[in-house]
């Protein structure tokens, strides 16, 4: 039987956007973010931010690092036109990797935090990460909408989502033993294959 997705995701996703934007208004009038600050400006409970974000690192290095280094992918996928999917998601790639790639030690320090974060949590079924590479993912695809289902673009952003990103950059650099140039040639080659194939059943 198929995994169900959860039907509070959504929610769950906008609670944790809602703590993130605020923490981030935070930071830029000239303050450090507390969760409990984060909070009260998004107008939801300690108890719920802590579930998000049970440390103050685990919350500041999605303000001071992550949003901002994406940033630029963030504006790429808003501003995709034309209906080449190829070329879309070419661009897409390119530019997330190369960022990734260029701040290699910062996402690495991510990383470890988001999975401290999941191991050190008491509910599992919070989000530790935003998911935006599952949302820019949806934005890059959109001309796919014409010729599947919603199920065969869901499989499809989910297999693509392995070939940009923190995750895909540790496997070609530390178990395939890739240097920079190869690992990211890798991972577009596998991006645009995936793309290429015939969707899922």
């Amino acid at each position: 039987m198929a995994a169900q997705r959860d039907p509070r995701a959504n929610q769950k996703e906008r609670t944790r956007s809602a703590i993130v934007e605020a923490a981030t208004r935070i930071f830029r009038s000239g303050a450090t973010p507390s969760v409990a600050a984060a909070a009260e400006a998004a107008k939801v409970s300690r108890a719920t931010a802590y579930r998000y974000f049970p440390t103050p690192e685990s919350l500041h290095i999605e303000v001071v690092g992550i949003t901002p280094t994406y940033a630029p992918v963030e504006q790429l996928v808003r501003a995709l036109e034309g209906d080449d999917v190829a070329e879309r998601l070419s661009t897409f790639a390119k530019t997330f990797n190369e960022i990734t790639f260029a701040n290699e030690a910062q996402m690495r320090v991510a990383l470890k935090v988001y999975l401290d974060t999941w191991l050190g949590a008491r509910d599992h079924a919070s989000p530790v990460r935003e998911g935006r590479r599952m949302r820019w993912l949806e934005g890059v695809l959109q001309p796919v909408k014409r010729d599947s289902t919603k199920k065969q673009r869901r499989q499809l952003q989910a297999a693509l989502a392995l070939t940009v990103g923190t995750e895909a950059m540790v496997v070609m650099k530390d178990v395939c033993r890739l240097d920079n140039e190869e690992a990211q040639q890798t991972l577009l080659w596998a991006a645009q294959t995936l793309l290429l194939g015939e969707l899922p059943k």
